[in-house]
């Protein structure tokens, strides 16, 4: 019986950084936004359905992300319709994952985690956390980004605080070598509730 990790977190907390340290554990990690790049990628599964139902969304075989969201800032139903073609692939790929998986743990990185509903699917979900300022920091410093984009973004997201209150555990991610402390101990404490540990 493989443990289902759940990890999730607000833009800017540090996700990313923290999924790297589980596959550097020699964790198998599922990436629900690299299974959505791959997905738009030319012959991607995605890309000939969003590009039937949006041809101005295709550039060079691949679903491009800034013409989604153009066409999304002009046009409110599209946001479901894109959503609606999506969100089963992505389940798909992630229900293949999780079939295939032999490994006693394994995490699936997944921004929307709780906004989706997918907590119980899991044994366990961690949130990945840090002090506002420092999020904002991290965020802004991002090419392209500007405050009222992020404003957006965090708009969609459940709020840290509520988050961690819906979390099994919480990852702080001040400093590299805290986050990579934290991320052995979590697993410790897993392997030790396994049956067969």
């Amino acid at each position: 019986m493989t443990f289902r990790l759940g990890l999730t977190g607000s833009i800017g907390m540090g996700k990313s950084t923290t999924a790297q340290m589980f596959r550097d554990a020699g964790v198998p990690v599922w990436d629900a936004d690299d299974t959505v790049h791959r997905l738009y990628a030319p012959g991607g599964a995605a890309a000939a359905p969003i590009g039937a139902a949006f041809p101005a969304a295709i550039d060079h075989g691949a679903v491009s992300r800034d013409a989604l969201k153009s066409l999304i800032a002009t046009d409110p139903t599209v946001l479901p319709q894109i959503e609606a073609i999506v969100h089963p692939l992505v389940a798909l790929d992630r229900d293949q994952f999780l079939a295939a998986a032999t490994a006693p743990i394994v995490v699936l990185d997944i921004p929307l985690l709780f906004e989706n509903g997918l907590a119980p699917m899991f044994d366990a979900v961690v949130v990945v956390t840090a002090p506002p300022d420092e999020q904002r920091a991290r965020v802004l410093a991002r090419p392209g980004m500007t405050p009222d984009r992020l404003a957006a973004m965090l708009a969609r997201q459940m709020p840290d605080a509520d988050k961690r209150k819906h979390a099994d555990h919480i990852i702080e991610t001040i400093s590299l070598d805290v986050t990579r402390q934290a991320v052995h101990d979590l697993l410790a404490l897993i392997r030790k509730s396994l049956p067969d540990a």
